[in-house]
């Protein structure tokens, strides 16, 4: 049994405790929460700062960690897109060994689960490992080929049934985006996530184009599309934003992970959150910067009540891959959202989004959440550039 002290606990499951004690086993298992007063100096092991929960990074491309450096920042996402499709082919080998070194940095930084977007089977045997939980989705996209549908689906099934969901870990089928995938395909692949206890994570409104192709058919994807051989003569536009096409054929019993939103509206977070109680937001700002150049405005959301978590991208999109460095950068340019907020993201939001708040999250009896020590002084009511966090447990 261990017992750990700081400044201020944040449990995220009710108001932080001010001077706290943590109690757990040898497992990181919380026994409980207690006040300092009732042990002896010396019993506890003090740290200067904030204790929390360990993150939860919502979004991230692991299997793209081999590309760190290898794209430019700013370049509008169609031209991103490009750059990986033409350049995330490797050898074996040096694919495996960036995502260990990626694995690495995330257990490092505090992280202990992550959504992870796989289109292969490269991250498998990592994740086969256990060092940290994962919930993995197996992303699929037929470039709005109605006709191709199952042939695609076939191939993604193929890459979906060599995961094992084993040590904590759990798989979804998951489409990539309105803009990629079908009517037919979005129904092949709401259809196989049978019951509602799932996660569908689908990449949200993250560039101009997008919306052009929903309102009106207009926009830099028809050229993009053509250029890969893909025609979308058959194509109808809604009139509306792309969300609302996904809108009509996820399954609002499953938990929905919308990822990026840059570009959604209040209206439309409003008519989501009337959709369904279970829709989840997940943000990755500097990942849209590096690509954009353009964050959401968190005050929708905030406004909204909506459940916000927080993600990585991959390290094609980001310098490096760390829930801190995503909250330093909200805080940065939208400073009006408060480290409590943050922190709520980054943890108990994440771990309800991703169905793993059972065991992650929160510090709770029960729970093995990890514990991460924030380096900056509560009383100061600071959360700039300079701060740290070390993983305890």
């Amino acid at each position: 049994m261990q017992k750990i002290t700081a400044d201020i606990v944040y449990t995220m499951a009710g108001e932080p405790v001010r001077n706290g004690v943590v109690i757990f086993d040898d497992t990181g298992k919380i026994i409980r929460v207690a006040e300092r007063m009732e042990f002896e100096p010396g019993e506890v092991k003090h740290y200067k700062g904030a204790l929390a929960p360990g993150f939860i990074n919502t979004h991230c491309h692991l299997e793209l960690s081999h590309m760190l450096g290898k794209v430019d920042t700013g370049t509008g996402l169609i031209p991103f897109i490009t750059s990986v499709v033409k350049q995330r082919e490797a050898a074996a080998e040096i694919i495996s060994e960036a995502i260990r070194i990626a694995e690495d940095q995330m257990l490092n930084e505090g992280i202990v689960a992550v959504g992870d977007i796989s289109n292969s089977v490269n991250t498998f045997q990592q994740k086969h490992l256990g060092r940290m939980r994962y919930y993995t989705f197996v992303e699929m996209f037929d470039f709005l080929q109605n006709d191709q549908a199952q042939t695609f689906y076939s191939k993604y099934m193929d890459v979906h049934d060599q995961l094992e969901a084993s040590n904590g870990n759990r798989k979804s089928c998951v489409p990539h985006s309105p803009y990629t995938v079908s009517p037919v395909l979005f129904q092949k692949v709401v259809s196989f996530n049978k019951g509602d206890d799932h996660t569908v994570s689908i990449h949200n409104q993250e560039m101009i184009h997008e919306n052009a192709l929903f309102l009106n058919k207009s926009g830099d994807l028809l050229e993009f599309y053509a250029s890969f051989g893909f025609s979308l003569e058959d194509f109808e536009p809604i009139g509306a934003g792309s969300i609302m096409y996904a809108l009509e054929h996820l399954n609002p019993a499953h938990r929905n992970l919308f990822v990026h939103n840059t570009l959604t509206t209040r209206d439309e977070i409003a008519v989501t959150q009337q959709w369904s109680s279970n829709a989840f937001w997940a943000t990755c700002p500097n990942a849209n910067l590096f690509i954009e150049n353009r964050m959401p405005d968190y005050r929708r959301f905030i406004d909204a009540d909506a459940q916000m978590t927080i993600g990585t991208d991959s390290l094609t999109s980001n310098w490096q891959l760390s829930i801190l460095e995503e909250m330093k950068t909200i805080s940065r340019y939208q400073s009006y959202v408060s480290f409590d907020t943050l922190l709520k993201w980054a943890t108990i939001n994440g771990a309800r989004a991703l169905g793993f708040e059972e065991d992650l999250g929160s510090i709770e009896p029960g729970k093995t959440p990890g514990i991460n020590l924030f380096s900056f002084d509560p009383s100061t009511e600071s959360f700039g550039d300079q701060v740290t966090v070390v993983k305890i447990v």
